[in-house]
């Protein structure tokens, strides 16, 4: 068996028909408890973690086209199993995965004899839980128009959490394509920016106690893309479906199903540091793959000439340098961006494919969805969103050897949505091509269940540092908010790492950087993205010293493990990460002072390494080190700076 679907192992499986509600499921280590019970003959359940609420009481059920499965059940019974599986992931920040839960289900009678069952798993940092809705053989089928799932935060936490935006708004009406700011510390029951909830992730801060990230996953073609509805000041979240103007009014609201239905996973992560934010698995601990790779599929590092020097690059020459770039560096890939249909043309794209190919550089490829659903003119159009052009253009991609798609601009949750990123990916996998989306909604589980999925923007990333220096001017502060909410559950293709001092071709205009060099370096590592699309630019070579672009030569993009050493959301943020036998610390300062961190890596103490840091011009310099045994090391930030460390056995 390939060792990527390692089997699960169940066991101390019960049946209890007896016991009356409340029943509890612990977390194996016993530090989260999940409690189950009935309010007035609905469903209701809490999470603690050491006895300290994290969840107070929270509401269960489903509204369907069958009833409302949310009031009126009685409690028939509940079962246990404990839950213990290896497995592999090659895309990932993380590769070898050893998950162990402790699981319950409780079943609940309701009207027309349907049974909802309210499945738990609870590892020792992640609560999850989905619905299975069952009933006579001849409901065969199901709409669930919404659920009755709320998050009850207790009233004194604050959020971190960014808006959901309004359908057909924004530039060409392309939204929501999830690129909106996060709150900072607000307190809960805040009214949205637009009225109309969150996105997930969402973290939220237990006061003193700890951190709460609330997400789902496993959301395929069978179901809805879920987020948070707008919040009560007591901190009650409903779940909620996607809006009726998301996707220009295409398709429903609600999830069609058929019967026995099964809802995805709803996840949980808590503790009392973000060490569990940081380290979570759950997108991939509760989803199987769900075929096999057609190839083996190779990750890695990209230029793109079109972030820095935009649309104009757009031409042959532009990307026979940026792909001279990618050897130079030796990155895997070249990505090259919108209208090369129009400004490069088919017949020279097969040379330029075959030009990077001599210089082992793999091509992406640009594509728009769109069939209708918006008003971005970008082209290729109309070639990803029916099966017959989608699969004959694939086979002309796969026949010149082009390695992978970038697929833009989708604008919607809904069921009809969510199976064109499926349907785009599926195809994908059957040509050889590996799928990164944009303009695009959360990656929920898909890494794991769709393997030639790569990445997904659905954060406001860094097309935004070139085209606004208000958000050039929030990049450092910024850098300390994302390694917490958007990027722990999946990959997030921001696209860090820039050198140039304004963010255009020749550096005469454009947006100003003040961030430093160590600090862009460090963000290569601190974002996670298995294929990850730099910032750099031709000239950068000669501008930055020798070791700077041996570090970017040398630079992983998927990791085998990944640590939360410290930070704090606005202040500054440390993550370490192992590929094979070498470590990286990436650390960046998100505010205007310099500040100076004492971090503590016992995975490296007395090891030598390699310190990139700060200069006082802002430039990046070198230094060699050995952590001392306890550890810990002293590390200089300038104002809006950082540090990467190096350590290779």
């Amino acid at each position: 068996m390939n060792k990527h679907y390692a089997g699960i192992l169940l066991a101390c499986f019960s049946v209890n028909a007896l016991a009356a509600l409340p029943v509890t499921l612990k977390s194996p280590d016993g530090r989260i408890s999940v409690t189950v019970d009935s309010k007035d003959n609905k469903p209701v359940y809490s999470v603690s973690y050491q006895d300290k609420s994290f969840l107070e009481t929270s509401e269960l059920g489903l509204k369907t086209s069958l009833g409302d499965i949310s009031k009126d059940l009685t409690y028939l019974s509940h079962e246990t199993a404990k839950y213990d599986e290896q497995y592999t992931m090659h895309n990932s920040k993380v590769s070898d995965v050893h998950y162990v839960a402790n699981g319950m289900t409780v079943r609940f009678a309701a009207q027309h004899d349907l049974a909802l069952d309210v499945e738990y798993r609870v590892s020792n940092r992640d609560v999850a839980f989905r619905y299975r809705l069952s009933g006579p053989e001849d409901f065969t089928r199901v709409k669930v128009l919404s659920e009755a799932t709320t998050f009850n935060l207790p009233d004194d936490a604050t959020t971190f959490i960014t808006p959901q935006a309004l359908p057909e708004t924004g530039w060409m009406q392309t939204k929501p394509s999830y690129e909106e700011p996060y709150t900072f510390d607000e307190p809960v029951g805040t009214p949205s920016a637009n009225g109309v909830g969150y996105t997930f992730p969402a973290l939220f801060k237990n006061a003193d106690k700890g951190w709460i990230l609330i997400s789902e996953t496993g959301v395929d073609s069978r179901y809805v893309g879920a987020k948070l509805a707008e919040g009560s000041k007591q901190g009650v979240y409903p779940l909620a479906f996607p809006q009726e103007g998301e996707n220009a009014g295409i398709g429903g609201t609600y999830a069609a199903m058929a019967m026995p239905a099964q809802t995805p996973w709803r996840t949980i992560t808590l503790g009392d540091t973000l060490a569990p934010v940081v380290e979570t698995t759950a997108s991939f601990d509760l989803v199987k793959p769900y075929y096999e790779p057609s190839m083996p599929y190779q990750m890695g590092r990209a230029t793109w000439s079109w972030i820095v020097w935009q649309d104009d690059s757009i031409n042959y020459d532009d990307q026979i340098a940026f792909i001279d770039l990618a050897a130079s560096l030796q990155f895997e890939y070249v990505l090259i961006d919108n209208w090369w249909d129009q400004r490069i043309g088919r017949d020279r794209m097969e040379s330029l494919v075959k030009y990077a190919a001599k210089k082992n550089v793999g091509v992406l490829l640009w594509y728009n969805s769109n069939g209708w659903w918006n008003d971005a003119p970008q082209t290729p159009q109309n070639r990803m969103n029916t099966a017959p052009a989608r699969r004959e253009e694939m086979q002309w991609l796969q026949s010149i050897g082009v390695k992978g798609l970038k697929v833009d601009f989708f604008g919607g949750d809904k069921q009809e949505t969510i199976k064109l990123y499926e349907d785009i990916i599926t195809d994908a996998n059957d040509y050889g091509l590996t799928i990164t989306v944009h303009g695009s909604t959360l990656p929920r589980g898909w890494e794991r269940m769709y393997p030639n999925f790569v990445t997904s923007e659905a954060v406001l990333a860094s097309e935004n540092l070139v085209f606004h220096q208000t958000s050039l001017d929030q990049h450092a502060y910024n850098a300390t908010i994302l390694p917490f909410t958007r990027n722990p559950v999946a990959a997030m293709d921001f696209a860090p790492v820039f050198f140039n001092k304004r963010l255009s071709r020749d550096q005469k205009a454009g947006t100003k950087r003040s961030t430093t060099d160590a600090f862009e370096l460090a963000t290569g590592v601190l974002y996670f993205s298995p294929v990850q699309h730099f910032g750099v630019t031709p000239n950068n070579l000669e501008e930055q010293p020798d070791f700077v672009i041996d570090a970017l030569k040398s630079m992983p993009t998927v990791w085998d493990e990944t640590k939360f050493v410290s930070g704090e959301p606005g202040k500054h943020a440390v993550l370490a990460r192992r590929h094979k036998d070498k470590w990286y610390v990436a650390a960046v300062n998100g505010e205007p002072e310099a500040k100076t961190l004492e971090v503590s890596l016992p995975m490296l103490k007395g090891k030598p390494v390699q310190v990139i840091y700060d200069k006082p011009d802002n430039r990046a310099g070198l230094s060699k080190t050995e952590i001392p045994a306890s550890g810990k090391i002293n590390l200089e930030l300038n104002a809006e700076g950082g540090a990467l460390i190096i350590y290779q056995h």
